[in-house]
């Protein structure tokens, strides 16, 4: 029998988004965007779409503290690609999607991972909720379980777009989104998962995120809904 270790995947949320990063994060960004009660809505009232179960392998526990600091490998950040620059928000976010849902143990540490995910992140502390990020990653022990077994994945991105009422607050105020540039983005997807011996799998995957994109900049992400919006 085939031995199922824990895959790096967002089907697992982690600690996700307290109340309070919540508002930080995307509330307090696109304030006069949405009422507050409207943001918690548009952020937690979705479900969860069309993500797909993890049931290619369990869900990782014990996730790390948002407190986890990241030192910096010699060899830099192993597989995870750098961000790309780009500036229209949907674009990113696929590209953001792809980059999470997609690593590999045989060259890459976990703190590579950290490192290389943590360039992707928005420096405006304000509105960056690196928690909800960190949470995806499992823990020192389960990640060298997965490197034992060389567990990789890739990702097959399918489409982007702005969840319906996201799009609702951007016309009923469509200048309020000039405080953050926070944008709200789901993508869908596929990941497909190997191991050594010849072991893999693939599945569907879902993922809302915050990704801030400011006029003649790059866009950054800012966060990882706790669940998914279509």
């Amino acid at each position: 029998m085939r031995n199922r270790f824990p895959s790096l995947s967002l089907s697992s949320y982690g600690s996700g988004w307290s109340a309070n990063r919540r508002v930080a994060t995307v509330a307090a960004a696109v304030a006069a965007l949405l009422a507050l009660a409207a943001s918690a809505a548009l952020l937690t009232g979705g479900g969860n779409g069309h993500q797909a179960p993890d049931s290619t392998a369990p869900v990782p526990t014990g996730s790390p503290s948002s407190s986890e600091t990241v030192s910096k490998p010699s060899s830099g950040s192993g597989s995870v690609p750098k961000p790309p620059q780009i500036a229209e928000p949907v674009a990113y976010a696929k590209a953001a999607a792809q980059m999470l849902w997609s690593y590999d143990t045989r060259d890459t540490n976990r703190d590579q991972q950290l490192l290389g995910m943590r360039a992707w992140m928005t420096t405006e502390t304000t509105y960056a909720d690196w928690a909800s990020v960190l949470g995806q990653v499992p823990t020192p022990v389960l990640w060298s379980r997965m490197a034992d077994q060389d567990q990789h994945a890739s990702a097959h991105i399918t489409e982007g777009h702005y969840p319906g009422a996201f799009k609702q607050a951007l016309a009923d105020d469509p200048s309020a989104i000039t405080e953050a540039y926070i944008y709200v983005v789901t993508v869908n997807g596929k990941q497909t998962l190997g191991w050594k011996h010849g072991g893999g799998g693939a599945e569907e995957r879902a993922v809302t995120l915050a990704v801030q994109c400011r006029p003649n900049n790059d866009c950054a992400l800012a966060a990882i809904a706790p669940s998914v919006t279509q």
